[in-house]
């Protein structure tokens, strides 16, 4: 099986794509563009490359995906991931039309898959994502908890704290006061 889009689990950041770039470079795989999640190749490869750079893929802790159920999963992830973590400018439709919008799928059949195959659902991953960017934001400690609110699109410090205390079991305050403050890496949330 050949193609020319491959998808590529755990793909999270800047850095990530950096390292795939490398990659493609050593195996000598030409690529039109590389995004979170995606590697638009310039031309099919054959089987033994495919092989080789999954090989490799899989030594730097990514994963190639097959095309189907599996990529769709990642790129709802990937999307989600870029948005929350990546972007400057705050979102201007919900979530749900951002990731329908830009898989073509229907949202609760995407929805549906996404809680079949991770065992939770997509609005839970969201929160995750969501919390660890807030606990980012609280490490560098370079804007009260109003403008990470406002940063984050809560509808107020009080929504922010109480869904902050939910996942983490502190508030951000009690967070902020840690000593050496856990996060997790994104690939793992």
């Amino acid at each position: 099986m050949t193609q020319t889009k491959l998808h590529i689990k755990n793909m999270v950041c800047p850095r990530c794509i950096m390292a795939v770039k490398d990659l493609l470079k050593t195996l000598e795989i030409h690529y039109k563009d590389i995004q979170l999640g995606q590697v638009f190749l310039s031309k099919e490869i054959d089987e033994q490359k495919l092989k080789s750079l999954e090989m490799q893929l899989d030594s730097l802790g990514f994963e190639l995906l097959e095309p189907g159920k599996s990529a769709l999963i990642s790129q709802i992830k990937t999307l989600l991931i870029e948005q929350i973590h990546h972007k400057k400018e705050p979102l201007a439709i919900n979530f749900s039309s951002l990731i329908a919008d830009r898989l073509h799928h229907e949202y609760a059949y995407l929805s549906r898959l996404f809680s079949s195959v991770e065992g939770i659902t997509i609005e839970k991953f969201i929160v995750l994502q969501k919390v660890e960017k807030v606990k980012e934001y609280l490490v560098y400690n370079q804007m009260t908890l109003s403008e990470i609110a406002l940063e984050m699109n809560y509808s107020s410090v009080a929504h922010l704290s109480a869904q902050f205390k939910k996942e983490t079991g502190m508030t951000p305050t009690q967070f902020k006061g840690q000593s050496d403050p856990l996060r997790k890496p994104l690939d793992k949330l």
